[in-house]
């Protein structure tokens, strides 16, 4: 159950990482993602070496239990110091790095996948343009159309007759989506470090319950032979 959640944490990031990964250029930014998903899989294996030991009570199985136990225990210390790094700081300088690049790619046609991605972050964020919504006047797309009008994903969406013309900007979301993107992925990262302390809290206390069944078991005395010779009365 425990390594099922995990993977799940770790597809969850990967699926909110697709309709986001135009605003990437750095493709490490997933590491945290695909650790969490391999310690996941690999915490499954390890229950049922875990299972077997106890059941065989074997302490060579019980041995092997803790060392992969603790191997898993400090990937997931590096999960959780990439996720903090991510959350910070490189989240906010990717995004700023690329979403001038990405907004200026903007065409207004659905085949296009930078497209896509602008609309879906503007209507599920509610914002519009990296800074407020005249951001848009300096992109190639607005110049192009010449209609003085931002994409219709800027209007707000209790209005049905929005045409998202810069004359009517009461009209439109007027905070910025820079911010909003950074604070989403930040969010998510966040989800992966909680996750991965949970997790490494479970894993110490399997850890410290493997420890003491092996000092229990190295505590009890060997069978002995009660009556090895003699005469019966």
């Amino acid at each position: 159950a425990a390594a099922g959640i995990l993977c799940y944490v770790g597809a969850y990031v990967f699926i909110t990482y697709d309709d986001y990964d135009h605003f990437f250029e750095d493709v490490y930014t997933l590491i945290p993602a695909v650790i969490i998903i391999a310690v996941g899989t690999l915490l499954f294996i390890i229950g049922l070496i875990g299972c077997c030991a106890t059941i065989r009570e074997s302490r060579c199985g019980l041995a092997t239990f803790v060392i992969i136990l603790l191997l898993v225990f400090i990937t997931e210390v590096v999960v959780v110091v990439l996720g903090y790094i991510y959350r910070a700081k490189v989240v906010e300088d990717e995004v700023d790095h690329s979403i001038q690049k990405v907004y200026n790619g903007y065409n207004g046609t659905n085949p296009d996948a930078a497209s896509r991605a602008i609309d879906y972050v503007q209507r599920q964020l509610r914002c519009c343009g990296i800074h407020n919504y005249s951001d848009w006047e300096n992109t190639v797309w607005f110049k192009q159309t010449k209609n003085n009008s931002v994409p219709l994903s800027c209007c707000k969406a209790a209005l049905s007759n929005c045409t998202g013309s810069l004359s009517r900007p009461m009209d439109l979301y007027s905070e910025g989506c820079e911010a909003l993107v950074v604070k989403k992925l930040q969010e998510i990262m966040m989800y992966v470090i909680w996750a991965a302390l949970a997790f490494a809290a479970i894993q110490l206390l399997g850890m410290l319950c493997a420890c003491i069944v092996l000092c229990r078991r190295s505590r009890d005395p060997a069978y002995e032979l009660l009556i090895t010779g003699g005469t019966y009365a």
